[in-house]
């Protein structure tokens, strides 16, 4: 363990640029993933005739499987025989958001379902249309309820965001690992220091998820 050669200014340095591509990814990923997450788990819970149907099951083919093989299938296949040449980070963005934005519609789905349909019902007869209902009534409700969830599933993306270093992203996984084999003595202290990143926005978050949820309660 050789925390000297390892935590020298400029392994820093590399490691912290790292950690800022994991972190831009990691927000753009969780701005996507949860507008697609709220539009996909209002339709389910509209319950549309067939489609709600269809859409379930493609969420739940997505929930099955492995964010690691989204990854890879989306950066070697997918994309390139749709004819999108694209970097790993717009793939990583990609597949984040296609996984994540599944898990998120379900929690959506749940916190919306978790509402008296008396209220839903009490709205519709009051001439509340059926979105105004849900903007007014259900939506400002199930908030509460799928708040920690919801930033527990954003924590999770952002420990994520490391399984991106399958496709080359040079996001702070890649850069720890070629700390690491120019220096096998330094690896603890490198991922020593990887892992203090992680929990320091982690923690963080959960904190701040804590906090609103007390203030909505």
């Amino acid at each position: 363990m050789d925390f000297l050669s390892a935590y020298t200014p400029s392994n820093l340095l590399y490691l912290w640029e790292g950690f800022q591509v994991t972190l831009l990814l990691a927000l753009i990923a969780i701005i996507c993933s949860y507008v697609v997450g709220i539009v996909l788990g209002i339709l389910r819970y509209a319950k549309i005739p067939v489609f709600s149907r269809v859409l379930g099951a493609a969420i739940d083919i997505i929930r099955c499987l492995p964010l690691l093989l989204i990854l890879f299938f989306t950066h070697f296949v997918l994309l390139p025989e749709l004819g999108f040449q694209v970097s790993p980070f717009v793939a990583a963005i990609v597949a984040l958001t296609v996984f994540e934005g599944a898990m998120i519609s379900e929690i959506i789905r749940s916190g919306l379902n978790s509402i008296p349909k008396g209220q839903i019902e009490a709205a519709r007869s009051s001439g509340l249309t059926y979105t105004q209902t849900l903007r007014a009534i259900l939506i400002p409700q199930a908030a509460r309820k799928m708040m920690p969830p919801t930033v527990s599933q954003f924590i999770a993306l952002l420990k994520d965001t490391s399984l991106a270093v399958i496709i080359t992203l040079p996001e702070v996984m890649h850069h720890a690992r070629i700390l690491s084999a120019h220096n096998s003595n330094s690896v603890f202290a490198i991922l020593f220091f990887v892992a203090i990143m992680y929990f320091v926005v982690n923690f963080a978050l959960s904190k701040i998820a804590k906090k609103l949820e007390a203030k909505h309660v």
